[in-house]
């Protein structure tokens, strides 16, 4: 199976792209990806030389470099690329609706014109909005996007939809949980607290800090990725959850409990606006249908993750210096512009 993987730079994507390579080394991967500031091929460095692998720095919100990039009869597309940090969104949603709806039914368009066997989509919980306990949100729920990256993530799932029902593209989505683990950028709650703690220095916290998310390790996410890109049922949804569903007041006093240090360091800050209260994904389907269900526990992935930021202090600095954008002109010979 040939595959061409957008956002492949990424936090996710970069650990899809790891975990498929170790698992089918002979199998060619295609990383199409813009580079813009979440793209740190340091993630990728493990796997850059090895033979099956490809970068290809692209827009994909320009047709012309998707088509090009995208070889003919391409076994599927994983899309993962996407501008996906509610505070930056709610500053400029316009350059969300530009990358999430525009560039999606791009990369449709070129999934027909290529004849590519599968598109795999890759969403969010946070279309389905908050949801009130103890309900779950399941895949026949209707959706509900409370901020800008929401609300382009929904259209991008509509855009998908339609592909399925006009064109009769094999197209799969799925929405995963909040995802943690290691090489996620800092703006991000749990690396951020992870490197603040580690200097003892303040976290911040929204509000009242009692704002519910389902928290799934990145592995048991791209592991189930695969299963639904190999097995999964075509035009169908999927959920994704850790069902470890905690308020972010009691995870950041988990990773204070981890590091030893005092709960004193959290510090209130004014909440973000429409800030969703409660995200809680049902992924039975995917378990009945697949046989997924998530193999690392919370506080074992936590621990895990701790403990890999502690011993990657030089991958943390270059994230939060912007010193990573060199680790391309170190490999290709050019810069990335600012």
């Amino acid at each position: 199976m040939a595959i061409f993987v957008t956002g492949g730079a990424g936090f996710i994507g970069s650990q899809f792209i790891r975990d498929w390579i170790g698992k089918y080394p002979a199998q060619p991967v295609i990383n199409f990806d813009n580079l813009t500031y979440a793209g740190n091929l340091e993630n990728l460095a493990e796997i850059a030389s090895h033979p099956g692998y490809e970068m290809v720095r692209g827009d994909i919100c320009d047709a012309q470099e998707v088509l090009r990039a995208i070889p003919q009869g391409c076994d599927a597309i994983v899309h993962f690329a996407a501008e996906s940090h509610v505070d930056r969104s709610i500053l400029n949603a316009a350059e969300f609706v530009r990358t999430n709806v525009l560039g999606t039914q791009i990369l449709l368009d070129a999934a027909r014109a290529r004849g590519v066997r599968r598109f795999l989509h890759i969403s969010t919980d946070e279309v389905g909005g908050s949801i009130e306990s103890p309900r779950l949100f399941d895949e026949a729920s209707p959706l509900n996007p409370s901020s800008p990256y929401a609300a382009s993530k929904t259209a991008a799932e509509h855009l998908v939809r339609a592909a399925v029902h006009t064109f009769g593209l094999d197209a799969i989505i799925t929405r995963t949980s909040n995802n943690y683990g290691p090489y996620q950028f800092p703006e991000k709650l749990l690396p951020l607290a992870i490197s603040n703690a580690m200097e003892s220095q303040p976290i911040p916290v929204y509000g009242d800090g009692l704002q519910v998310r389902d928290w799934i390790h990145v592995a048991d996410n791209t592991r189930a990725l695969r299963m639904v890109l190999e097995k999964g049922r075509p035009g169908a949804t999927y959920h994704i959850g850790g069902r470890n569903p905690r308020t972010n007041r009691d995870v950041l006093r988990a990773v204070l409990r981890i590091l030893g240090r005092s709960g004193e360091l959290l510090t209130p800050v004014a909440d973000r606006l429409g800030h969703d209260r409660r995200y809680a994904v049902d992924c039975s389907l995917i378990e009945k249908e697949l046989g997924w269900r998530p193999e690392i526990g919370f506080e074992e992935g936590l621990r895990q993750t701790v403990d890999w930021y502690r011993e990657n202090a030089a991958w943390v600095e270059s994230a939060r210096s912007g010193e990573y954008r060199n680790y391309y002109h170190r490999l290709y010979g050019r810069k990335l512009a600012s």
